[in-house]
Order: structure tokens, then sequence, then C-alpha cells
């Protein structure tokens, strides 16, 4: 009698190979990826990889190398690479190998090794991104550090391979009298109360930074909110659109003492400032031209802030970082769904904003009813014969567009929709022109980044009410439309291979419905096509969180 062959395949440059059907690869899905990345999700194996950043994130969630270590050796089908040892162990290594503290005499940053006797910084300080950093020595291996250079310093460092634990401290900005209000009666879930504690344990850096990481439709603005109330100061909130800042403002009032006068918004449409603001990534990084200043700086230098949060921070835009970088003394509360961005500036958010101090599994929130049961399904079409000579003759971007507007979806869509007729139905997508034909061909309205606030607050409503059954929506609904009801969400098209984008879609139907349904999730995909291609670059952060996504094809309705 033979023993089945373990699940994995561990390779020296980092790759796993998971075998989708083994019995326990259910179970080593969740763990890996605790401290791997899923890459590819094909039918048979899914490939994870590990990298220094998956490794430094699992570090900060309590993972020891030795733990991860002994999951690879006790599921790799052969023995674990040497050369992937050795590259966990030094990464492992060099996390937290240099701190960041404030002298009590002084009051001087230092930089400094954990053990007095290293002397690495002093080879780092050679090298060119460190030496207009590393400039002004202290006593033993140390530096002292120019506070300006505060968050210079992290990003060089990390992107050295020395992610470095800064225990420096935080301005505890200007106090603001907020409790829960009485009325309300406001209870937070347990995970809520576990994502603000996380942010004062010592993986949180003492109550100064982090990121937490939780499924839309979780409550992320009511963690926001619990820290808020513990920390009691000045915070600025930023988020993705009006629509989010407005949401933030309305359950901020809704839920504590604050009044509508100590909320502010920050907006293209008003510039208020409160103890409370929320403003947009759209209007902090604002400037007339790309050589001018941005116009809205000092509403992050001017006022005595205690705390920042970032809402979907996986979104934050790159002249944002620059002004992270030079706000390092305040404490910040990173909200995302994904801890994923497609321009690979992960390592920026680990450092700058704060590493990943609490997340949980979609899944464990869907058994425990917080969440929605969603069942995924991944529809195939063909690509009509009179379009195929025009795909094949088109480059490679054009081929994704074509087989993106494939006329057979909305075809199917009308099949959909026939079979939701109880439903309300979100339909999302990324073309213009192929949305206004959708709306045409459906009588649904449609909500663009053109049509103005008010209107789409009226459609929202109108949709929350069971007026409108069938909304369609560009890319302005990907974030903050709180659409409790919506049990059905159709992609029709989307952002080339956008794992945050396609989570963050499915996130419009996780909240749990008043009746208790199940939501779907329908991703519109041209068979054998780029858009195809695409399709499985794009599932692969929630085939990570244990979703199976069922094929359904073109054959089975035409029949």
């Amino acid at each position: 009698m033979t023993t089945e062959a373990k699940s994995l395949i561990v390779q020296s440059d980092g790759t796993l190979l998971l075998e989708v059907h083994h019995p326990t690869a259910q179970r080593l899905r969740h763990e890996l990826a605790a401290f791997a990345h899923l890459e590819k999700s094909p039918e048979y194996f899914h490939e994870y990889r590990i990298t220094p950043i998956s490794l430094w994130n699992a570090a900060q969630s309590g993972w020891s190398q030795q733990r991860i270590l002994d999951l690879l050796h006790d599921n790799a089908r052969y023995p674990v690479p040497k050369a992937l040892i050795e590259v966990i162990e030094k990464a492992l290594a060099n996390f937290g190998r240099f701190e960041l503290v404030r002298d009590d005499e002084s009051d001087e940053l230092i930089l400094r090794p954990r053990e007095k006797t290293d002397g690495q910084l002093c080879v780092l300080a050679n090298r060119p991104s460190l030496t207009k950093i590393l400039v002004d020595p202290g006593e033993g291996n140390s530096y002292v550090i120019a506070p300006s250079m505060r968050g210079a310093l992290k990003v060089a460092m990390i992107r050295s391979g020395f992610p470095i634990a800064d225990r420096a401290g935080f301005k505890s900005g200007a106090s603001v009298d907020i409790e829960y209000s009485d009325t309300a009666k406001l209870e937070l879930r347990n995970y809520q109360v576990e994502s603000v504690n996380a942010f004062f344990s010592n993986q949180g850096g003492g109550g100064g930074s982090g990121v937490v990481v939780l499924p839309c439709g979780a409550g992320k603005t009511m963690v926001g909110i619990g820290l808020i109330e513990r920390l009691k100061c000045q915070t600025l909130i930023l988020a993705p659109n009006i629509t989010s800042v407005r949401q933030w403002r309305k359950e901020i009032v809704r839920w504590t003492t604050l009044t509508d006068d100590d909320v502010a918004e920050y907006s293209g449409a008003k510039k208020g400032i409160a103890p409370v603001t929320v403003a947009t990534y759209q209007i902090t990084s604002h400037r007339k031209s790309k050589t001018d200043e941005f116009t809205h700086l000092d509403l992050f230098s001017s006022n005595d802030w205690g705390l920042i949060i970032y809402d979907e921070v996986h979104m934050l835009p790159a002249p944002v970082f620059r002004f992270t970088a030079e706000i390092q003394a305040r404490r910040r509360l990173g909200l995302t769904a994904t801890l994923v961005r497609e321009d690979g500036r992960e390592d920026e958010v680990f450092t700058l904003i704060g590493p990943r101090i609490y997340d949980m599994p979609w899944r464990d929130l869907e058994k425990e009813g917080f969440i929605a049961k969603v069942r995924c399904v991944e529809v195939r079409l063909d690509l009509p014969v009179e379009e195929r000579d025009a795909y094949l003759a088109a480059d490679r971007r054009h081929r994704f567009r074509i087989s993106s507007e494939n006329p057979m979806k909305l075809i199917r869509l009308h099949s959909i929709l026939k079979r939701h007729s109880d439903d309300r139905i979100l339909v999302i997508g990324q073309y213009l022109r192929q949305l206004k034909d959708v709306s045409r061909s459906i009588g649904a309205p449609l909500i663009t980044g053109h049509t103005p606030q008010d209107e789409r607050e009226r459609l929202y409503a109108a949709f929350r009410c069971g007026e409108i059954p069938v909304l369609i929506v560009s890319k302005v609904g990907n974030f903050a439309v709180d659409l409790p009801d919506a049990s059905v969400a159709v992609q029709i098209s989307g952002t080339y291979g956008s794992r945050q984008e396609e989570a963050q879609r499915l996130g419009r139907v996780l909240r749990p419905k008043s009746d208790g349904r199940e939501a779907t999730f329908y991703s519109l995909v041209t068979r054998d096509t780029r858009d195809q291609d695409f399709a499985l670059r794009r599932q692969r952060f929630l085939m990570e969180q244990g979703y199976q996504y069922e094929i359904e094809e073109q054959e089975e309705v035409l029949q």
C-alpha cells in the first residue's frame, strides 16, 4: 500500500505549486496566503510565490521562521531546496535588524542595530540611496537621522532588504472629545475589536501604524471609528471618492457624539476643516501641472492631526506616498480588502503606512454570517465569426478591448437578468461605449464618472429601496457603494488583470441580505482570447481566499 503524495511542490526560486484537488489543499490555501502571494490559479495547480514582502508581513503577523519551514517540510512532495531555506532565513533575519528610536535626552532620531556589534549600517551608508540619509554617525554603529528623512530612510532601507522597526514614537495630536453615541448603541463585532486592539500591540508599533485587511462589507469603517474613539485625537481620513467621503461622515455622526460641524468634507466641492476631516485622494494629489507644487499640501502639515486613516489603502496615489513619507510622526491606519497593488508598491504601503497588523479570511467571516455567501460564475462566450478577423489583426491592447466588448455578452446578460428577475442586480464594466449600449438595451440607468454626485446618490437610493431593480455602473462602482440588498453582480468587462478590482466588485454583493439569500457574482469572459487570459489573473486574490469559479459554457444556454 503506497502513501498518497503530498500536495506541495516547492521550488528553489520561491515558487510553490499546490495541487488543488488534494485533500489538504483547502487547509493549506489559507496557511500559504500568510507568507506567499498567489500568482496563478489554473485548474489543477495553484502557483504561489514567496517574496521578502510576503515573509515580512508573515513575521509581522506572528509567523516564525520555524513555523514557515515546518509547514513547507511537512507538506512538500520533494525535499525543500536549500537555496529557498537560505532566502527565508535571510529575509526574516533582516526583519527588524535595525530600529529607529528617539533619544530621551537629546530628542534626536537614532537608527541603530538590534545587536550593538552589528556593523552593517556602515556598509549601507555607502549605498547611493542612503548616502544622503546616513550622514551623521552616532555612538557605536548608529546614525542620527534628520526628522524630515524618517520616511525616506524607511523606504531606502526596505528596498535594500532591511525593513526597520520604527519605535521613535508619534505625535498625540490635538485632542477631540468623542464618545460612542448612547442612542446608537454601537457594539463592535469581535474581529473589529481585535483590529483596533492590534493597532496598540507591539506588532502595530505601539499604537502607531498598521494596515487592517478585511473584506468589503465587513465594516472597516467601524474599525476606523473605533480607533478614533480610542485615541480621541484630531483625525484626517483619506478616501477614494466623494461617495466614500460622505459615507464616512454619515457613519461617524451616526455612531458617535460628534456632530455635522465636527466632521468636515474636504473635496473638490467643499474645503472644510474640522476635528475630523474626510478628504478625497484626488483633491490631496491635485496640482495645476506636473511641475507645480501640490495645491493642498498644507492639509497634511498645517493641522495638528494625531491620526491619519487611509481608506482603500491599496488605491493610494503615488503623490500621496510622498506626503506620507513626510509625516511619519503621525499615527497611520490603512484599511483595505486586498492589500494588493498592481503597480508593485506594496513595499511602500508596508513601510510608510504600516505592516499588516490584522486580517481575517473572507470565508471565516462568511461562516459567521458577517458577509454574504457568494457563488462565483465565469461565463465563457465565443467571439462572433465576424469579430474574429478584426481580433487577430489587432495589437495586444486592442485585442483585449475587442474581446472585452464581445457583443455576445449583451445577449447573455439578458438571459441572466431573466434568470434573476426577483433580485437587485448591478452590472459593472470598464468601457463607456459598451455600458451605454447595455443601458439602452436593457433600459436601466447608468452611473459613470461624468454623472453628477447628486444624481449618483439619487440613483443609489432608488436602487436601495427597490424602485430601480437593475443599475449599471462604470469603475466608479468599484468602491464605497453601500448597496446592502444587491444580490447579483454581473461584470461584463474589467481593467486588465486587476486582482483588487475583482475583489472590490465581488464586494458589492458581500453585505448580508435582509432575507439571508446567497449572492451571485458573474464574470462574462470571451473564450480563448486576451479577455480570458486576464480573467485568470484577476481571479487570483479571490481564489486565494477560497472562492471557486464555476464555469458556465455558452452551449449550455443555447441548447
